[in-house]
């Protein structure tokens, strides 16, 4: 009788532990609340620094993760297993999340620090008077290079340069679809968001010729692998030009003249949100001034906020090479949603070019 009542206790005790477990994974797989606002992020996109000055202002607990691709995010939105409150997409995605409905209308009321953005950066295409979306950062994909282990006459203001062949071995290039294929459109003078199949396949074979000269397809690992001179050249973002530029002060960083991608990322809030206030809260943090230039001198990307420009070195916002003129963003494209067959077909080639690699 002792040993049935010790098992039946045993039994209860261990449900009840069950229990505890699945409501605490429940809570940790729908993260947020009132006290609480969960971030999704690209990696090393903010300073740290101004999580915590935000949780001391406010009271409210960050959670703070972190995707490497927006086509990762996406899928991890639409899945709704985690409920995020602000989120950080590149324009063509925005619009996809405009079109699925998984966006929140912003409350442009809650948030006074958007008189600090240039004008230039609201009311795009992509979100027209930017009802779902706030910029965060925007920059360019283009070459930054050793001048000192290169040719004098290899200057990148073509893309052209990427295939000379004193380059063997000697080119990193992002691990990214959309910036490969579209700078082999861009290098024969196709629009980088070409749907024209023909004009995909042209610009495969021409990626192709590259293979003896790109060393590696790699990812954020691209920064410190181009300051240590593991490399002369790679393809990459702006904001990762510069980190590797102010490390290495050998490298420089160039745009073609053919054309290249102009991104824009902006701050939105999904549907699933448990803290919409906090969201905006958030959103209007990062839009002050002094915060916006802070995360900048960190982040090393190019700011929409005109405030924030005042706070900042002369010679950071006057460098034409990550705050490229009005003028001059004219060969400039913003990447347009494809759908997901054409994404799919971008993603193909670029998967055949990877594997093409010796």
């Amino acid at each position: 009788m002792k040993s049935l009542i010790q098992i039946m206790l045993a039994i209860v005790i261990t449900c009840g532990l069950l229990s505890f477990v699945a409501s605490k994974l429940e809570a940790a797989g729908s993260a947020g609340g009132k006290d609480t606002l969960v971030v999704y992020n690209w990696g090393e996109y903010i300073d740290p620094d101004l999580i915590d000055q935000f949780e001391e202002e406010t009271g409210i607990s960050v959670i703070y993760e972190t995707y490497d691709s927006n086509e990762a995010m996406l899928t991890k939105i639409r899945q709704g297993g985690t409920s995020y409150d602000v989120v950080v997409p590149s324009e063509y995605t925005i619009e996809t999340m405009i079109k699925e409905d998984l966006l929140i209308e912003i409350d442009h009321s809650k948030l006074p620090n958007l008189k600090n953005i240039d004008p230039y950066f609201l009311d795009l295409p992509f979100d027209p008077k930017n009802k779902y979306s706030i910029p965060y950062f925007w920059g360019t994909v283009g070459v930054v290079y050793n001048p000192n282990e290169v040719p004098k006459h290899i200057t990148f203001d073509s893309w052209g340069d990427l295939w000379d062949p004193v380059l063997k071995n000697k080119v990193f290039l992002v691990d990214g679809a959309r910036e490969v294929i579209g700078m082999g459109l861009n290098s024969l003078g196709y629009s980088l968001n070409s749907r024209d199949e023909d004009e995909l396949r042209v610009a495969l074979e021409k990626l192709k010729q590259l293979n003896g000269n790109v060393k590696a397809v790699i990812g954020d690992e691209i920064t410190p692998l181009m300051i240590n001179n593991e490399a002369t050249v790679a393809v990459t973002f702006s904001g990762q030009a510069a980190d590797m530029m102010f490390e290495n002060e050998e490298l420089n960083y160039a745009v073609p003249q053919e054309g290249s991608n102009l991104w824009f990322d902006n701050m939105v809030i999904p549907k699933t949100s448990k803290n919409v206030k906090a969201a905006h809260q958030f959103i209007n943090f990062m839009l002050d001034a002094e915060v916006a230039a802070q995360n900048t001198d960190y982040v090393g990307y190019a700011i929409p906020n005109k405030a924030a420009w005042e706070l900042l070195d002369e010679e950071v916002v006057n460098d034409e090479r990550f705050y490229p003129p009005e003028e001059s963003r004219k060969n400039l494209e913003v990447y347009e949603n494809l759908g997901l067959e054409l994404l799919g077909k971008y993603n193909e080639y670029f998967l055949e070019f990877k594997m093409s690699l010796k």
